[in-house]
């Protein structure tokens, strides 16, 4: 029952964090400037087709008409239709979605595959000098914006050395770069945190015992710390991986990804508002439900946290 309760109760909490998420895409995208009717007619348009237009659009209602009647299809899980393309935003996001699932998910497999060798590297020899230079990197990491790294990458292993396509989604080789820039941030911080709670485990009772029965360095620290520091890093990585969602957006834009990100800032360049609030909404909701799968899946996990949790609420 306790289970129960506990998953319950941490649903019901998302549900007005989904709806406060809509309602703040809503106005903030209506109050932007900018009229998508002007942007699709052009300015020589006639008042009378402009009118008709609005009129068609549902853009001549009030503002509180039109979030209703938002919240209402939503509530139905209508989406509302693209603006300029003329079809449900819920089949256009659909097909922008796998690609973006696929880089975020590449992301996050660069992020591991670089984070994980190095920060227990960085705890088995503390203050060497794979130490000192895998805390360069770390922050080197997290302080380079996407913006910047994505193009150098390009700049060198595209455009100088050849290995890599320049942009666009296909075979591995296109997601390669993509993937490196958005995790590279992710990479650092997981990097750091690897490195901290494998030395706290390091200095557990339970690695001494290990150590007296004989037991060797590297199964010490790959069973025994590595695995005991794997729950803190995991539920990190889970939160973080509805970070990822949100910075595809630059990322995306780079490298002419054909995913959610882009398709956002097509968007917002055209006032297509259903397609720019379908999108944010689904990048949003992804991160939520992320974020409560791996808040249910870490209590489940470790029945001390759900406990605490019931008490202190």
């Amino acid at each position: 029952m306790r289970v129960l309760e506990y998953v319950l109760k941490r649903t019901l909490i998302a549900v007005p964090t989904a709806v406060g998420v809509a309602t703040i895409v809503f106005f903030l995208l209506h109050l932007m400037p900018g009229d998508p009717v002007e942007v699709m007619l052009g300015e020589t348009a006639a008042p009378a087709d402009r009118a008709a237009l609005r009129q068609e659009l549902g853009l001549d209602r009030p503002i509180h008409e039109q979030y209703l009647t938002f919240m209402g299809g939503l509530a139905r899980g209508d989406l509302g239709m693209s603006i300029h393309a003329r079809r449900p935003v819920a089949s256009i996001v659909a097909e922008r979605l796998p690609a973006t699932a696929e880089l975020t998910l590449a992301a996050l497999i660069a992020a591991l595959l670089i984070a994980v060798p190095a920060g227990l590297m960085s705890a088995v020899k503390p203050n060497s000098w794979a130490d000192n230079g895998s805390l360069l990197a770390s922050l080197l990491g997290v302080a380079i914006p996407n913006f910047w790294l994505g193009p150098m990458l390009i700049m060198a292993f595209s455009i100088q050395l050849g290995w890599f396509p320049v942009s666009g989604r296909g075979g591995i080789g296109h997601v390669v770069l993509p993937a490196l820039t958005l995790g590279a941030s992710m990479a650092g911080m997981l990097t750091r945190m690897t490195r901290t709670t494998v030395m706290e485990a390091l200095r557990e009772d339970y690695i001494r015992t290990a150590r007296a029965k004989g037991l060797g360095e590297l199964p010490v620290v790959a069973r025994h710390a590595l695995g005991n520091a794997l729950t803190p890093l995991l539920s990190v990585v889970g939160l973080q991986f509805g970070a990822l969602l949100a910075g595809s957006v630059i990322t995306e834009t780079i490298f002419a990804w054909p995913g959610i990100g882009r398709l956002v800032i097509q968007a917002i360049q055209s006032r297509d508002y259903p397609v720019v609030q379908g999108c944010v909404l689904t990048i949003a909701m992804g991160y939520v439900l992320v974020n409560l799968a791996t808040d249910l899946a870490y209590a489940l996990a470790n029945p001390r946290i759900r406990y605490q949790r019931g008490a202190a609420s």
